[in-house]
């Protein structure tokens, strides 16, 4: 018959050729739909593993077995130690964990109404989250690790952020404008430093308040 070459007309071909595209482009997208999914999982699973590694260290100390961290970020061992295959690994990973949220802090503060205002509330979180992972950074040291290269990135980011911060209130009449950033890590690591040493006598809370006061100009609000 005409348009026939003993296997079907052309739009037979075509027809079959559409028919049996989709097969494969179908395959393809479930497979990136199960990567996806696996990804998503993987990324949930390492956050679980974080939070949960995060508490238990601030509750128990560096000392836990992570069978217990594991246990409670709701995975198996072996899914965490894929994550982080040394407990000194999970160990750094917290630490640039609250880096990061720092960083995220700092920035999210930039353009607040309040400059000085701003500075002091991330003066005050930032010495929080010093005393509070003291014993991690003293764990990593322990190990023969220097936190300073684990964490040089999200440091110098941070210290950007911060800068940031210092700079605006400045400029706003807030703060003093012979203060350095170097002055002001100083100034908030030296008080948890204080804090650790005498704890029944020093309130981090009230010491850092009174740091912020020495901050300010004299002619801003208290």
């Amino acid at each position: 018959m005409p348009g026939t070459d003993g296997r079907g007309s052309r739009a037979d071909r075509r027809g079959q050729q559409w028919k049996a595209a989709p097969r494969g482009r179908t395959s393809n997208v479930q497979d990136d739909i199960e990567g996806s999914r696996l990804r998503a999982d993987a990324r949930r699973n390492r956050a679980h593993i974080l939070a949960a590694a995060d508490a238990v260290f601030a509750e128990e100390g560096v000392g836990v077995p992570v069978d217990e961290v594991a246990r409670r970020a709701g995975v198996g061992v072996g899914t965490l130690y894929r994550h982080f295959p040394t407990k000194e690994k999970l160990f750094e990973a917290v630490i640039v964990t609250h880096l990061e949220r720092l960083v995220d802090e700092a920035r999210s503060l930039a353009n607040a109404d309040d400059p000085g205002g701003a500075l002091f509330d991330f003066l005050r979180l930032m010495a929080k989250e010093a005393t509070s992972k003291r014993d991690l950074v003293d764990a990593l040291s322990g190990a023969g690790i220097n936190i300073k290269d684990v964490a040089s990135e999200r440091k110098a980011e941070l210290e950007e952020a911060a800068g940031a911060l210092l700079r605006r209130a400045q400029q706003a009449g807030s703060v003093r404008t012979d203060v350095s950033l170097a002055d002001l890590i100083g100034l908030v690591m030296g008080t948890c430093v204080a804090v650790e040493g005498e704890p029944g006598d020093c309130s981090r809370t009230r010491m850092i308040d009174i740091v912020c006061a020495g901050l300010r100009t004299a002619s801003a609000p208290a």
